[in-house]
């Protein structure tokens, strides 16, 4: 089938700072450019007063002249609640929607962030279309990897909003490898992505077998990037220019002047900052070097340390690092020669810098544009849950149904019954997280669903798991005597937590894996005391006296043990498994004699019933 045969679909890097969209054609991936000539569109909207929004350079340009009025690093804000993001240093205001999300206030006039970024998205539409000479309807579109599944929901309403068709969500840094490994990477081979973006870092490691992308692990930080650096650097000048006390204009000039001084630091030693007219008729200057922006910028960049080790530990590399074939840049702060040293130091070994670090996530999203409609062939692209899914379960447990790193779209499921006598129904709570209790991990949704009551154990509820090719999660229970069946789809979960958190997970599963586990063994061995406890008593009822008195005396023996242990302070797991096992043994006897009183009765019962007729 012919290019023109095939059904067109567009790809999207729809970033903090600037947004791309490209398209395979005869066969290579291209990025398409606006009437002006240029591929970067500023991901910048403007609302001037009685006029109509003004998007990409235009937006730009007035953003020290209109700071409340012009949004940029809207990306930041999409699924997310004002709580998340009130550390945020945003020249706009924003407040909680009805339904508790973020929302940009402009003029007595409250947009979602989907909402700005589908003008940003209909721009790139209106470019594509004017390149290709024809309607532009579907779109792959990318997120970092560590987008939930709120914000992934919310980009893809904004490319809905654009009048586009969102056919997949892709991760960045996997966008970004497929970039390169079309035409850069042998048949098998092993990469890191290393991209600072200008609002979030995301690191992934990937492997390339015979055409076929899996990503092994990811890991990263949602809120650092080059913006953070510019924030410092306007620290430093208004510290050198002994300012205080500026407009919301002035910021706004100061911080652009930040942006530019960074990026031409990238290649000059210094750089000569001029604010003409900036107070009054009085005009400002100053020198900053190279060696300021490093110093002023080394405690953000540190910070991507943690989630590049975490990730070679997940990949169980850990220190051998020098397994990895390429380590690859993306994103424009990867310029920084700072950055490029403290990659080469973490990794070992020299990143490779052939890609545009702006165009490389906009060319994988083009690919897999193309792979999806038939211009480009055997590539397979495999995307992995970056946190482990499940429910919670009796005694507050965390059992994971969909574990960190499973390739994804996946699915999977578990059978579960009701632990107690008399249950008319099972909560189900949705988690995500690392940690061994439920407590520890975040509810992502929670439903219940019902069923008729009876003896503990007589339900039968089946839990499925199944995450799409976007991430988007939905959760089926099952009541497997009547079939009914319960849904929920996970859309806009924005956990209320900041967002440090959520990068944290997996760190604290680690620094609290021992006491975790520890305590989880706990649990699970009182659940069972518990029960045998119980079973004990019952069974003392129903054999009064039968009980010879020295295995009467065993018994008591071992009851007494588990009883002590579990009240023992603090809480002995190993002493209290080891009570329960001795009680199970000492109940040998007493199950036996209540398997001959059962039969007994049976037997009894059979020969008592009158005889049919003959």
């Amino acid at each position: 089938m012919s290019e023109s045969e095939t059904e067109l679909i567009v790809g999207i890097d729809l970033g903090t700072t600037n947004s791309l969209v490209g398209v395979v054609d005869s066969g290579f991936p291209i990025l398409l450019a606006d009437e002006s000539g240029r591929r970067l569109l500023p991901s910048a909207v403007s609302f001037p007063e009685g006029g109509e929004p003004l998007v990409g350079e235009p937006a730009l340009r007035n953003r020290s002249l209109l700071p409340k009025t012009t949004i940029t690093s809207v990306k930041r804000l999409m699924g997310r609640r004002p709580a998340e993001v009130e550390n945020e240093d945003l020249s706009y205001e924003i407040r909680s929607g009805s339904d508790g999300f973020a929302e940009v206030s402009i003029q007595d006039q409250f947009f979602r962030p989907e909402e700005i970024s589908a003008l940003i998205l209909k721009r790139l539409k209106a470019t594509a279309e004017a390149a290709l000479e024809e309607p532009v309807k579907k779109a792959v579109i990318t997120v970092p990897a560590y987008f939930n599944d709120g914000q992934r929901n919310a980009t893809k309403r904004a490319g809905e909003l654009a009048g586009l068709e969102v056919v997949r969500i892709l991760n960045e840094p996997t966008a970004a490898a497929l970039a390169y490994g079309l035409d850069k990477l042998g048949e098998q081979s092993r990469v890191a992505v290393f991209d600072l973006g200008g609002g979030t870092f995301d690191i992934s490691l990937l492997e390339l077998r015979e055409g076929v992308f899996e990503v092994v692990a990811t890991n990263g930080d949602t809120r650092l990037g080059g913006d953070d650096v510019d924030r410092a650097l306007l620290s430093l000048l208004t510290e050198k220019l002994s300012l205080s006390d500026l407009s919301g204009e002035q910021s706004a000039t100061l911080l652009e002047m930040a942006r530019r001084a960074k990026e031409a630091l990238s290649t000059e030693e210094t750089f000569t900052v001029q604010l003409p007219f900036f107070q009054g008729d009085q005009s400002l200057t100053c020198e900053v070097s190279r060696d300021e922006l490093e110093r002023a910028a080394q405690p953000i960049l540190d910070r991507v340390r943690k989630p590049c080790l975490r990730a070679l530990a997940d990949a169980k590399i850990g220190d051998a690092a020098e397994q990895l074939d390429q380590v690859i840049l993306v994103g424009g702060s990867t310029r920084m020669p700072l950055v490029r040293r403290m990659v080469a130091e973490i990794f070992g070994q020299e990143p490779n810098t052939t890609q545009h670090p702006d165009e490389a996530v906009a060319l994988g999203a083009a690919i897999q544009a193309g792979v999806l409609c038939g211009r480009v062939r055997q590539v397979v692209l495999l995307d992995v849950t970056p946190l482990s899914l499940g429910i919670e379960t009796y005694g507050g447990l965390m059992n994971v149904i969909l574990p960190r790193n499973t390739t994804i779209p996946a699915k999977a499921g578990e059978l579960f019954t009701n632990p107690v006598a008399n249950q008319e129904g099972m909560s189900i709570r949705v988690l995500q997280g690392e940690r061994e209790m439920a407590r520890d991990n975040w509810e992502l949704g929670y439903f219940t669903l019902a069923f008729e009551p009876g003896p503990k154990g007589s339900a039968r509820v089946g839990v499925q798991f199944e995450i799409d090719e976007n991430g988007i999660l939905k959760v089926l229970a099952r009541d497997t005597k009547t079939n009914q069946d319960t849904v929920l789809k996970i859309e806009n979960s924005a956990v209320d937590v900041e967002d440090e958190q959520v990068e944290a997970m997996i760190s604290e599963s680690v620094e609290h894996a021992f006491s975790d586990m520890n305590e989880r063994i706990w649990t699970e061995a009182k659940m069972k005391s518990e029960e045998m406890l119980a079973a004990l008593d019952m069974a003392r009822a129903a054999l009064g006296e039968a009980l010879p008195e020295e295995e009467k005396a065993t018994v008591l023996s071992a009851e007494k043990a588990v009883r002590e242990a579990l009240n023992t302070e603090p809480p002995d797991a190993q002493k209290l498994k080891q009570a329960n096992q001795q009680l199970d043994e000492a109940t040998e006897p007493l199950a036996a004699l209540l398997v001959e009183k059962a039969m007994a009765q049976a037997l009894e019962a059979q020969m008592t019933a009158p005889s049919a007729e003959s």
